[in-house]
């Protein structure tokens, strides 16, 4: 796996009480908005308070962000703002390893859990995937009904099974 954009580190050994800051500097917004396929990341930042629960770390704040994606139909640009807030739980592997494998339900409210090793965890790529989760993946925008209407689009491209029937015909 290639190197993390957003990489922002945190020593477990050395959690503080206060609230942790991470903000995207414009080469971490571009490359962040190359890896999701967005056209560009205006601003991504992330506050979070971090408490030690045994052997996890838990991460709770906000996520806020302003995106710029295409429409899924018509390819314009669609600028989009994501506030998020943020729950995430760090378990040591070592930890999860522990006992044995019960089955739990977890509710909306649960937290989402990312495994670490080591003491060290990367609270920077935790921010980018939970933006990657936040954006809509097939925003449309208001061109969208226009594109479709003008038949741009071929009644043969509105089946992804169309496609694969023409290939089937060669």
């Amino acid at each position: 796996m290639a190197d993390p954009e957003f990489t922002r580190i945190i020593d477990v050994r050395h959690i503080e009480s206060k609230p942790v800051e991470l903000v995207a500097n414009e080469a971490e917004c571009a490359a962040l908005a190359k890896r999701f396929g967005l056209v560009s990341i205006g601003h991504l930042a992330a506050t979070l308070t971090l408490v030690r629960e045994a052997d996890a770390v838990v991460a709770r704040g906000r996520l806020k962000a302003a995106v710029v994606q295409s429409c899924a139909v018509s390819a314009e640009d669609l600028p989009a703002s994501v506030d998020e807030p943020l729950s995430l739980r760090f378990v040591h592997v070592l930890a999860e390893q522990g006992g044995e494998e019960d089955e739990i339900e977890l509710s909306d409210e649960d937290c989402d859990e990312i495994l670490y090793e080591g003491e060290r965890i990367d609270l920077g790529e935790a921010v980018a995937q939970s933006l990657a989760l936040a954006i809509d993946p097939f925003a449309i925008g208001p061109e969208a009904e226009k594109v479709r209407a003008s038949g741009l689009l071929g009644e043969e491209n509105l089946s992804p099974f169309a496609a694969l029937a023409a290939l089937k015909k060669d």
